[in-house]
């Protein structure tokens, strides 16, 4: 086997995710353009902006039309006020320990115990009321919802907390004839007016995900929730743009010979000479080891992954095409110049592109910049 190596180009570990803002700019305003007049857009930056960047990911939102920001967790609300983010957030998962810092953040809330420890902590919260319309994650149950509604009217009086939203979560969001959705919107709907009836006027009342923003025509929501369409996540091929690139270069390239295993316990043996690439990205660092028939693009050609994804890097068959290391890799990105998409390899892993994102580690720095569109 000959080793070919150059020190000046060689590349050991360097990767990068290059974000283009402006794809996520063009991506709220197709939201803008799609939704019903005067509705709002939350921006779902949770888990670090689904890996993009959370800080980076809600001010592009914000500047292209997104009123709202939407997170998961306590601390990813507070890193968004750190950062000078002032428009309304909503945070859905959070302890009651955690209520203390989040006077400034609308949480939500599913229970008469809940309101309680929202009514207990410092300062004059806003809430948001959810109501489990059929997702069975989280939510108050039909049954118990005129408890909650009242006691949040009565709370509401005493000056103790603020409703301003009702909510809900769609559980079949992207199937296109919104049949589930319709029935949700239904159940969401006859608790908005047991809110109302209850003494409650909520400013907010939004139900849909990104593909039930596009599927369900639902006129009593005013705000739609974006997560996966914000970063290009196209469920419903309504062309939306992937903002995320993943670049790294050729580490090594090696010479083997037929009948050489590659990789733990050789699962790929070479079955006719042929030269192997090593890329240093492994599953360590977002690269899904389950993922099988894989490619990444060099010289502008689809290379085959071969043999197992390890925990640092990984083997690409170069076949006869000369590859020197220190070669740029696009393991994914738009699909523009024929390299995969998070969607790909999402398909390769048997998993969804949100899992190929949100997966993506911390030793890959990110990169952002903003191509005109």
């Amino acid at each position: 086997m000959n080793l070919v190596q150059s020190p000046a180009r060689a590349c050991f570990g360097l990767a990068e995710a290059t974000i283009d803002l402006a794809a996520v700019k063009a991506n709220v305003r197709h939201y803008r353009r799609q939704v019903r007049s005067g509705t709002e857009i939350m921006a779902v930056v949770k888990a670090n902006g689904f890996g993009h960047g959370a800080v980076q990911i809600a001010r592009a939102a914000v500047e292209a039309g997104a009123t709202w920001l939407g997170v998961a967790r306590a601390d990813e609300a507070l890193e968004l006020r750190a950062a000078g983010l002032t428009v309304p957030i909503l945070a859905w998962l959070y302890d009651a320990t955690e209520l203390m810092w989040l006077s400034d953040v609308d949480v939500s809330v599913a229970t008469v115990a809940e309101l309680q420890q929202v009514v207990s902590a410092p300062g004059v919260h806003h809430v948001h009321l959810k109501l489990d319309t059929g997702l069975h994650r989280g939510g108050s149950t039909p049954d118990q919802w005129i408890e909650l509604t009242r006691a949040a009217a009565h709370y509401e009086a005493l000056g103790a907390v603020k409703v301003r939203g009702l909510w809900s979560h769609l559980s079949h969001g992207d199937e296109l004839d919104a049949t589930h959705s319709r029935r949700q919107l239904e159940l969401l709907r006859a608790g908005v007016t047991l809110a109302r009836r209850a003494g409650l006027e909520p400013s907010v009342v939004h139900l849909a995900n990104s593909a039930g923003a596009l599927t369900l025509d639902a006129p009593d929501c005013n705000l739609v929730r974006i997560g996966a369409g914000l970063y290009g996540i196209d469920e419903l091929n309504n062309g939306l743009r992937p903002a995320m690139r993943l670049n790294t270069k050729v580490a090594q390239v090696r010479r083997i010979r037929a009948g050489e295993g590659v990789s733990y316990n050789h699962d790929y043996v070479t079955p006719t000479d042929t030269t192997i690439a090593l890329v240093p990205l492994g599953y360590a660092d977002g690269i899904p080891r389950s993922a099988t028939n894989a490619s990444v693009l060099i010289r502008g050609v689809r290379m085959p992954v071969r043999g197992r994804i390890a925990m640092d890097q990984f083997l690409v068959d170069t076949s006869d095409i000369p590859v020197e290391p220190g070669e740029p890799v696009v393991v994914f990105g738009p699909g523009d110049h024929g390299e995969p998409t998070a969607a790909d390899w999402a398909r390769w892993a048997g998993t969804i592109p949100h899992e190929i994102y949100t997966g993506l580690g911390s030793r890959v720095p990110r990169r952002y910049e903003e191509a005109t569109r």
